[in-house]
């Protein structure tokens, strides 16, 4: 029986791109697997031809002589050595469901986003991160800090090839530069990572002593931060490049600065909002005045108490808070009055309070209406 045009077959034209094959392709597989028709007969050698198919089109060279000389290209006619992989160019019914699986599931198999056993002659370093605590003040004004981060460099004795001397790293034998290897489970070609080279694709045969191969060493490196005016507990700094040099001369990670903003003794911090706390005497949230608070800066501030200011009463200062991290302006700042009872009094204090008190029972509004509604309470309870 005549062989069908392997175009046909795909149900793509003869100028189809590579990825309208490989598409086409892929549709064919899971249309025509045998698992999903278990009621056709022909539906393995079916299967076997869209793969055969695919694989004479996707490479180049083999879509090019096929184009040229049609099947006779592959089938011994012309003096060749054979089909594709020096054998039948359709495969064993295994090694055509391996493909399939490769092209459906390789992003899942293939490890730093490769496919299908891709090489990773060197892997790209770990990202860090480093824990930064800063004052309020420091928070407020922003500043240049200087750290020192343990990491991994590269090793200046092979520059970071891992191999003595700087020398190349060889291709691995096993797995031929491709880092995965295949092995045959009865119906399923299971691929792994090859052991000889850990899926890097390469050996070191002679290692560079002072590394042992990693291409990197361990070193504490001093770096200058530039932390800008507004952070607050939970910003991200990133240093691009910054981070754990890659193994064998792969690119560095990344450094992430988490800063943490210490508590303050005065002020608390709601956003870029501050809050500060002011003790004033009883006689001052009485009479009313004129009271000197400090501010973030390390400035000074004079707040007018009204006459009678209870406990709890907020006055705001504008543009006193902190900044803003990206611009916009500045926060406020929030003072909430805190009155204080006397203590220690002498007998004099006492007497003159005593007096005091019994004149002013008309001055105290909140007491009487408090005491007003205690008493209609108890009359009610009693009725």
């Amino acid at each position: 029986m005549a062989k069908r045009d392997f175009y046909e077959v795909l149900g793509v034209g003869k100028g189809a791109s590579a990825d309208e094959i490989k598409k086409a392709y892929r549709k064919k597989a899971k249309e025509l697997h045998p698992d999903r028709n278990a009621d056709n007969p022909d539906a393995e050698s079916q299967f076997k031809e869209a793969n055969e198919a695919h694989e004479i089109l996707k490479d180049a060279e083999k879509k090019a002589a096929y184009d040229r000389f049609g099947h006779a290209a592959f089938d011994g006619s012309m003096g060749g050595g054979g089909g594709p992989r020096g054998g039948h160019p359709g495969g064993d019914f295994s090694s055509a469901f391996s493909d399939v699986f490769d092209d459906l599931f390789g992003d899942f198999m293939g490890g730093g986003g490769q496919r299908g056993g891709g090489r990773q002659r060197a892997s790209r370093g770990a990202d860090l991160r480093y824990n930064l605590r800063v004052s309020l003040e420091e928070a407020f004004s922003g500043l240049q800090k200087t750290i020192n981060v343990p990491t991994s460099v590269a090793c200046d004795s092979c520059n970071g090839s891992g191999a003595e001397g700087g020398a190349e790293p060889a291709t691995c034998p096993t797995c031929s530069g491709m880092g995965k290897v295949r092995a045959q489970q009865g119906f399923f070609t299971v691929e792994r990572t090859c052991p000889t080279c850990s899926g890097l694709g390469q050996i070191i045969k002679n290692p560079c002593k002072a590394c042992g191969g990693q291409g990197r060493v361990e070193k504490d490196r001093a770096l200058s931060v530039n932390i800008p005016a507004g952070v607050e507990t939970g910003t991200r700094i990133r240093l691009a490049g910054e981070g754990e040099a890659g193994m064998r001369g792969g690119p560095s990670g990344d450094l992430y600065i988490f800063i943490e903003v210490s508590p303050h003794k005065i002020f608390e911090r709601d956003g870029v909002n501050l809050y500060c706390r002011v003790p004033v005497s009883m006689a001052s949230a009485a009479l009313g005045g004129d009271i000197e608070v400090p501010t973030i800066d390390g400035g000074r501030s004079r707040v007018k108490i009204p006459a009678g200011s209870q406990s709890g009463r907020q006055m705001r200062l504008r543009s006193k808070g902190m900044p803003a991290l990206r611009g916009g302006g500045s926060g406020d700042m929030m003072i909430e009055l805190a009155v204080e009872t006397p203590v220690n009094l002498t007998s004099r204090q006492k007497e003159l309070l005593r007096e005091f008190e019994d004149m002013s029972s008309d001055n105290n509004p909140e007491s009487s209406s408090f005491f007003s509604s205690v008493k209609g309470f108890w009359d009610s309870m009693k009725g």
